[in-house]
């Protein structure tokens, strides 16, 4: 599919948030991707003055687990309908007594911890992305200026590690994770971000924190209960969560000033190593969509 002419800035809903963008209505939009079909329709959309096209990873009805999400089809799809930015929410479990269930969370690093998912679109030539910082500084810090302003606890950066799933953590685990220095423990954001780089996509997320991970036990309560207490905490932080990025959009949109540079539109730049005469014309048509730049 061609892409629309304009920039747009994408935003991936995880669990909660997923079901929440089909409020913003607009166009509903099918695309094929190299990589098969993306979790959903892509919703095109106005938010304010904003064009956005929406996203729900889990697709509707939230049927794929975090490891049958289609990441290469889905970060494929919307550079194709002309995404250049991307913003992104994910549900974790807190690993730190100070980041608290319905907080927001501006996240800066990642452990990857799967094993399950395909993690790069570029399978017959190498390419090696700048992966430090593995979230735009330019989105994060518009995310964290408009976070100060929001009445909420938004905290400005935090490690997430990515474990495959789809089972939660043991304790064990959980105690481990606290002991590498990590904050938030999710299933999503990789190879989400890692992707987002590689399509030169600027992304960011917005973690929410539904409750304290294993490593903390949870008072003794009725399972339906403490079920019922974490279904609320999702949706509180959903809510928070896209008032945020509502709110962002604009800090967002072309010629908007005071924010810091970023290369993530730029990273094939260094980031490509295969001798360019030798990638097989199959492959330049099939991924033209992200090399054709650089050849």
């Amino acid at each position: 599919m061609a892409t629309t002419g304009e920039p747009l800035i994408g935003i991936i809903g995880g669990s909660g948030l997923g079901e929440a963008l089909s409020t913003l209505g607009g166009e509903a939009v099918e695309v094929d991707t190299p990589f098969g079909k993306p979790s959903a329709p892509i919703f095109l959309a106005k938010v304010g003055d904003q064009k956005v096209a929406a996203l729900s990873r889990h697709g509707k009805g939230h049927l794929l687990n975090p490891s049958q999400v289609p990441y290469r089809a889905n970060i494929w799809a919307l550079k194709s309908v002309g995404a250049t930015q991307v913003l992104a929410s994910a549900a974790v479990g807190s690993l730190r007594q100070e980041i608290a269930p319905r907080d927001l969370v501006v996240c800066d690093q990642v452990i990857d911890k799967t094993f399950r998912r395909p993690s790069t679109f570029f399978d017959a030539l190498a390419v090696h992305v700048e992966l430090a910082a593995p979230f735009c500084p330019r989105l994060r810090a518009a995310l964290i200026e408009v976070g100060r302003k929001s009445g909420h606890t938004v905290h400005e950066k935090a490690t997430y590690v990515c474990m495959e799933g789809p089972q939660f953590s043991t304790r064990a685990e959980s105690e481990l994770h606290r002991s590498w220095g990590a904050d938030l423990i999710g299933m999503t954001v990789m190879p989400e971000a890692k992707l987002a780089r590689e399509a030169e996509l600027c992304y960011a997320l917005v973690a929410l924190p539904t409750d304290y991970d294993c490593w903390q036990p949870h008072e003794a309560k009725d399972q339906g209960e403490l079920l019922k207490e974490i279904i609320g905490n999702l949706r509180e932080a959903t809510d928070r969560g896209l008032n945020l990025m509502r709110q962002t959009l604009p800090r967002l949109a072309p010629g908007a000033q005071g924010l810091p540079a970023c290369h993530c539109q730029s990273a094939l730049a260094l980031g490509l190593w295969s001798d360019k005469s030798m990638i097989p014309e199959t492959e330049k048509q099939r991924l033209g969509l992200l090399l054709r730049k650089y050849l």
